[in-house]
């Protein structure tokens, strides 16, 4: 009996140690790995491309208007006078040798100054605004071609007309007033050409057959 208690101390010294290194293999601590959650501004949705950073739109270039006026002058061969009269990007011109050729032509003009105006029987004008006084340009009518330059009028020169009846017939007159006074114009009766009777450019009065009528300036 007396060499039973080493024993007994041996083998509970044992079970002491055994629980011990069970209860450190319980108790001991695992190593974690850290984690950060994304920011949602940075985070990307499914199904989307990133955002791209485009460059402001560079200026438009500036528009330089085009004089608004009549203009008026003789071609260069000096046969006939053409009037263009300019109003909100827009043009009527009148051509006439005083006689028996004529022709009304309108159309627009563009932002560089240039205007293709289109008339009657394949009437057309071709010209360009030259600073802020000039327009240079041909124009087409009937079988002949007319270059002219021609500058912005004064007041009383213009561009003027008039539609009526006289006598029971169908007047319709064209008159370009030049600066220096000069007018050349025709006057149709039913369709029938002959030079104009002078108008008052102050007041537009012409007396047609003793029937006085009044020719209005002409604007687009």
């Amino acid at each position: 009996m007396k060499r039973s208690g080493p024993l007994l101390t041996l083998l509970a010294g044992l079970l002491v140690g055994l629980f011990m290194l069970s209860l450190n293999a319980t108790t001991g601590e695992k190593p974690t790995a850290s984690y950060v959650k994304p920011s949602p501004s940075t985070k990307a949705s499914p199904g989307t491309a990133p955002a791209r950073t485009s460059a402001p739109p560079s200026p438009s270039p500036s528009r330089t208007p085009v004089p608004e006026g009549v203009y008026t002058g003789r071609t260069d061969d000096d046969s006939s006078a053409v009037a263009i009269t300019v109003r909100d990007d827009k043009a009527i011109a009148y051509v006439c040798d005083g006689h028996n050729i004529e022709s009304w032509l309108q159309g627009d003009v563009k932002d560089d100054g240039s205007l293709r105006l289109t008339g009657k029987g394949g009437a057309s004008l071709d010209g360009k605004v030259k600073g802020t006084k000039e327009i240079r340009g041909t124009a087409n009518v009937g079988s002949g071609s007319y270059a002219f330059t021609i500058d912005k009028t004064k007041k009383s020169s213009g561009l003027y007309r008039a539609n009526s009846t006289v006598a029971g017939a169908k007047i319709e007159g064209g008159w370009i007033v030049l600066p220096d006074g000069e007018q050349v114009g025709i006057l149709k009766r039913d369709g029938k050409p002959s030079p104009a009777p002078r108008i008052d450019p102050e007041t537009g009065a012409v007396t047609v057959d003793g029937q006085q009528l009044t020719a209005r300036p002409v604007t687009p």
